[in-house]
C-alpha cells in the first residue's frame, strides 16, 4: 500500500525518520493550505516527491514557489511532499479538494504513511467556521489547538507555556440539559481535521492539530496568523532579534483572487 502511495522524485527513497510533518486540511477559507505555501517558500524548501492517490481530485499546474523562469515550467501536481532537511521538516502540501466519498480512505492513507516512514510528530494546519463557535469560543484568541495522547507526552510543558487554548468540546444539543450527553469534537468546515485527530488517538500516533476560527474572504491574514503560532512552538524561523527573517510570499499568490480586470471590459 504504501510503497505505492508516496513517489520519490529522487533516486533514492528520502528519510523520514525523527521528522516532523506539516500537512494542512483542505479546510474553510484554505488557510491551512496558504500557511504552507508560506513554510515552504520562506524556507525554500525542495520537493521529493508526491503522493499518488485516487482520493484527491485529479489537477496539474505550473511551479507554485517558482523563482526565476527556468523552475516556473515545472508540472506540479495535487498532493506533494517538501523537505528542510537541516531543520528535520517534512511538509506535505494538498492542493485539491478531497472527493467526499474518499476522505475516510485518504485519511487511512496518510495515517499508513505517517506511520511506516516513521515521523516524530505531524502538525495538521487546519481552520473552522467562526460563524459555528459555541458560546464559550467566541472569546480570545481564534487559535485552538488538539493533541493525541501520545504527542501530549512528550509536549505538555511546551504547549502549557504557549498559553494556547485547547479546543473546547461543545454539548451534544446545545440549550438542552442533558446529563448523560459527553460533550462533542466539532470542526465545522475543518475537512478531515477531526477525522483524522480521532484515526490518531486510536493509532497511538503523535498528532496535533493547529487551527484557526475563519470566514472565507482574504484569508492571507489567516494564513500569517496561523504560521506566526505554528512558529512560535516550533521556532522554525527566527522572526525577532537582528537578523529577523520574514515570511516570504510565493508567486502563486499573484494571481490569488484571479487575474485583473481585462482593459477590453471598458
Amino acid at each position: 500500500l504504501n510503497r505505492t502511495m508516496f513517489i520519490s522524485s529522487q533516486t533514492s527513497e528520502p528519510c523520514f525518520r525523527d521528522f516532523t510533518l506539516l500537512l494542512p486540511a483542505v479546510a474553510v477559507g484554505n488557510v491551512g493550505q496558504l500557511a504552507v505555501d508560506l513554510i515552504v517558500s520562506t524556507l525554500n524548501m525542495s520537493r521529493v516527491g508526491h503522493i499518488h492517490t485516487d482520493c484527491l481530485i485529479p489537477m496539474s499546474g505550473n511551479n507554485p514557489y517558482a523563482t526565476c523562469k527556468d523552475d516556473a515550467e515545472e508540472l506540479h501536481t495535487p498532493a506533494e511532499v517538501y523537505t528542510a532537511a537541516e531543520l528535520k521538516l517534512a511538509v506535505l502540501q494538498i492542493r485539491a479538494p478531497i472527493i467526499q466519498t474518499k476522505s475516510k480512505k485518504f485519511r487511512q492513507l496518510l495515517v499508513s504513511w505517517i506511520k511506516s516512514s516513521g515521523f516524530s510528530r505531524t502538525v495538521v494546519l487546519s481552520s473552522s467556521h467562526a460563524y459555528q463557535r459555541d458560546d464559550q469560543q467566541l472569546q480570545g484568541n481564534p487559535l485552538r489547538y488538539l493533541v493525541t495522547p501520545s504527542l501530549l507526552k512528550v509536549s505538555a510543558d511546551a504547549l502549557k507555556e504557549l498559553g494556547w487554548k485547547e479546543m473546547e468540546r461543545v454539548p451534544a444539543f446545545p440549550g438542552l440539559p442533558d446529563a448523560n450527553a459527553e460533550p462533542r469534537l466539532l470542526i465545522p468546515g475543518g475537512g478531515i481535521s477531526k477525522g483524522l485527530y480521532t484515526d490518531s488517538c486510536a493509532e497511538d500516533l503523535p498528532l496535533a492539530v493547529l487551527l484557526l476560527f475563519c470566514s472565507e474572504g482574504d484569508n492571507i491574514p489567516d494564513a500569517f496568523a496561523l504560521v506566526n503560532h505554528l512558529n512560535d512552538w516550533l521556532h522554525l524561523l527566527d522572526t525577532h532579534g537582528q537578523q529577523a527573517t520574514k515570511w516570504k510570499i510565493p508567486a502563486s499568490w499573484n494571481l490569488l483572487f484571479g487575474s485583473g480586470i481585462p482593459p477590453a471590459l471598458f
